[in-house]
């Protein structure tokens, strides 16, 4: 399969699976990835998703030169929805960045929540280089991560940059060795997971919709989704657990 998909407790764990490829989408993979994607979202018993890339060389090279972009080129830039474009998912996305993540791979990073970067960890947005631009997202999130003067160097210059200068630019959440990467992503995981899961997808929802808005209508909108949350049954169990100082036990509801 183009795309490995396994559940540990409340934690879905995606793994794209091309190594031969650098894990570079192809239109097959894309569409599993979507579909799992999916899955992720409407399954109640995942909090969590991490994603990841085969092997210890790429998290994805991006579209596969050979095998997508002359699909795309002939029939169009209609693809499946994914976290790239058309899939919105208010559950927490952790993107875990084993080797190379360029073009489409530094994009699908770019629409995870937390990224945590291998220290071989190689980033950039190099479509330029071969005539085309980042069209699953990356001319829209990466200024609105980074300053913009230095996001127009790299889009437009189609540069390469290293993990620690990642962490510098505060593109990724934290550098560790390429042998505590998936230890250390799923160990963030687990602390989100203790969390009521419902507040966690509010807040989520909350920065995501709230960051294109201005402040005043952002501040509305907060307010009107943390006012129905407060009735939920986790915010009744979490209140109640602080009280009694006891860990809370959330349903999810």
């Amino acid at each position: 399969m183009a795309v490995l998909y396994e559940k540990e407790d409340k934690i879905a764990i995606i793994t794209l699976n091309r190594p031969e490829a650098l894990n570079a989408f192809d239109l097959d993979q894309l569409n599993e990835f979507s579909q799992l994607m999916m899955q992720v979202q409407d399954d109640p018993d995942v909090w969590v998703a991490i994603i990841t890339g085969a092997g210890d060389k790429a998290f994805s090279a991006g579209a596969d030169l050979k095998k997508l972009v002359p699909v795309l080129q002939e029939e169009g830039f209609e693809v499946p929805p994914t976290i790239m474009r058309g899939l919105q998912i208010y559950k927490p996305l952790i993107a875990a960045v084993n080797g190379v993540a360029l073009g489409g791979g530094l994009e699908a990073v770019l629409s995870c929540d937390i990224r945590i970067a291998a220290e071989n960890a190689v980033f950039g947005l190099t479509e330029v280089k071969w005539g085309i631009m980042p069209g699953w997202g990356g001319t829209q999130r990466l200024p609105r991560a980074i300053p913009m003067a230095k996001a127009a160097e790299l889009l437009l210059m189609g540069t390469t940059f290293s993990a620690q200068e990642a962490l510098q630019l505060g593109l990724v959440n934290s550098v560790v060795s390429l042998d505590k990467l998936m230890t250390t992503a799923k160990e963030w995981a687990h602390k989100i997971c203790e969390n009521g899961p419902v507040a966690v997808r509010t807040i989520k929802e909350s920065m995501m919709v709230g960051i294109g808005m201005p402040l005043d209508e952002a501040l509305e909108f907060e307010k009107n989704i943390a006012e129905p949350l407060m009735e939920t049954e986790d915010a009744k169990e979490g209140v109640l657990a602080f009280q009694e100082k006891r860990k809370p036990v959330y349903r999810n509801k």
